[in-house]
C-alpha cells in the first residue's frame, strides 16, 4: 500500500464494487509494469542514513523500494504487503541483485496476522487504502513488535497532491501526535523523537511536480 513519490500514487481506486482488499490490491500490482529499480521513499533515506542496521520490517512494501534501499544498507528486512504479486516482484527483484539473503517477503492482511516480533525499525510510509483498514490497531501491534531501543517511523500524506486518487477536499489528515495518541505511546516506555509536517517537491506518476506535505512520526521504544 505505500509507493514511492512518483510510483503508485496516481492508481485508479474504485472501492466500491463487490471486492475485498486483497483483490483490489491483487489486481492493481498485476496490471502495474514492474519496476526494475524502484526508488526509496524520500523520508526513509534522510532518517534511516543515520541508524545502525538490524532487523527492519517494512509494512505495505509495494514496489519494494524501501525494502531494497534498506538491505542494501545492511539490514535484515522483512517484508510484508496484502498483495501477493507485489511479494513475488520484490522477491525476484532481490534475488536479481543478490539481496535474496537479507530480504524476506511475507504477504499479509495486517487485519488477519502479522510478522514474528523483534525489529531494531518498522517502517509504515503511506499506509493509506480506499478500503477499511483500523491503522491505529496495526500502528500499536507493530510498535510492540518492537526490541527495546526499536523506531517506529509513520510517515503519512498531510496534503492532496495534484495526482492523488483522493481528492476530497474535506480529507482529514491526521497530524503525528494524533498517530502517536492512536497508539497510545507511554511516556514510561516510548520516546517521540520527531512529531511534525515536512514540506518537499515531489514528482508525480506523469512527470508533474508540486510541493507536498509528508506528516513524520519517529518512536523509539525505551523499555
Amino acid at each position: 500500500m505505500s509507493a514511492s513519490d512518483a510510483v503508485g500514487a496516481a492508481d485508479p481506486i474504485d472501492a466500491t464494487g463487490p471486492i475485498d482488499a486483497a483483490t483490489y490490491w491483487q489486481d492493481v500490482y498485476t496490471a502495474r509494469p514492474v519496476a526494475t529499480d524502484p526508488r526509496p521513499n524520500v523520508r526513509l533515506t534522510q532518517i534511516v542514513t543515520a541508524l545502525p542496521s538490524g532487523r527492519a520490517l517494512d509494512l505495505g512494501c509495494g514496489n519494494g523500494g524501501d525494502a531494497l534501499w534498506l538491505a542494501r544498507r545492511g539490514w535484515q528486512v522483512t517484508a510484508v504487503d496484502i498483495s501477493s504479486e507485489a511479494v513475488a516482484r520484490l522477491t525476484e527483484l532481490a534475488r536479481a541483485g543478490g539481496l535474496d539473503d537479507r530480504v524476506t517477503g511475507e504477504q499479509h492482511d495486517l487485519h488477519e496476522s502479522f510478522p514474528e516480533s523483534g525489529f531494531d525499525l518498522i517502517n509504515a510510509h503511506y499506509l493509506h487504502t480506499p478500503f477499511d483498514l483500523d491503522r491505529s490497531s496495526v500502528l500499536r501491534r507493530a510498535a510492540q513488535a518492537l526490541r527495546p531501543g526499536g523506531r517506529l517511523l509513520v510517515v503519512d500524506h498531510g496534503s492532496t497532491a495534484p495526482w492523488s486518487w483522493n481528492q476530497d477536499p474535506d480529507a482529514h489528515f491526521p497530524t503525528p501526535r494524533e498517530v502517536a495518541a492512536g497508539i497510545d505511546a507511554d511516556p514510561s516506555t516510548w520516546t517521540i523523537e520527531r512529531a511534525e509536517p515536512s514540506h518537499r517537491i515531489a514528482t508525480g506518476p506523469s512527470g508533474q511536480r508540486a510541493e507536498v506535505i509528508d506528516h513524520i512520526l519517529l518512536m523509539r521504544r525505551v523499555v
